[in-house]
């Protein structure tokens, strides 16, 4: 799903971009709600920024990558936690792109996501290339799900992996 956003862009630095896991919801310009083989996904658009609320028999889990005020947690290049009865992995790179490679990019990844029924992704007004996109799976008992925060007037992508699952008991 594509959803032009009707608000100012205003995320504008990749480095502004704060981690946290265990938010409430926040406000969101745009929302996919989904089903995914018992678990529940809300994908949620904050802007340049996301969040993902995720709800299964064994708990819940939120995930949000913003520009959160009086935020003192950077986005780390992996986080890997036990929350509950889940394992949490998180993972996020920059991309530096030259202005035709980053065109490019930003075309096929909005591509992908747009016509994907597990995909959402908004662009901002102003500039075709400013977006933030996201795609969530099911696979073998894991929930997984791929973000894309664009900055072209920085020439860079932050993308981010998330995988969440149940834990597996260590035998001995």
């Amino acid at each position: 799903m594509l959803r032009t956003l009707n608000t100012a862009y205003t995320d504008t630095r990749s480095a502004d971009l704060a981690w946290a896991l265990g938010r409430e919801p926040l406000p969101a310009l745009a929302v996919l709600d989904l089903e995914l083989s018992g678990a529940k996904v809300q994908m949620r658009l904050l802007g340049a920024s996301h969040q993902v609320l995720l709800e299964q028999e064994q708990g819940s889990c939120s995930e949000t990558v913003a520009c959160i005020p009086g935020s003192s947690t950077p986005l780390p290049l992996g986080v890997a936690e036990h929350v509950g009865e889940w394992s949490y992995e998180f993972a996020a790179r920059v991309e530096t792109l030259s202005q035709g490679s980053f065109a490019g990019r930003a075309q096929e990844l909005l591509a992908l996501v747009a016509d994907h029924p597990n995909g959402l992704a908004g662009t901002f007004p102003g500039d075709p290339h400013a977006f933030t996109a996201m795609l969530v799976q099911r696979h073998e008992g894991q929930v997984s799900w791929r973000t894309w925060h664009a900055y072209p007037q920085e020439g860079t992508l932050v993308v981010t992996r998330t995988r969440v699952g149940v834990r597996v008991p260590v035998s001995l």
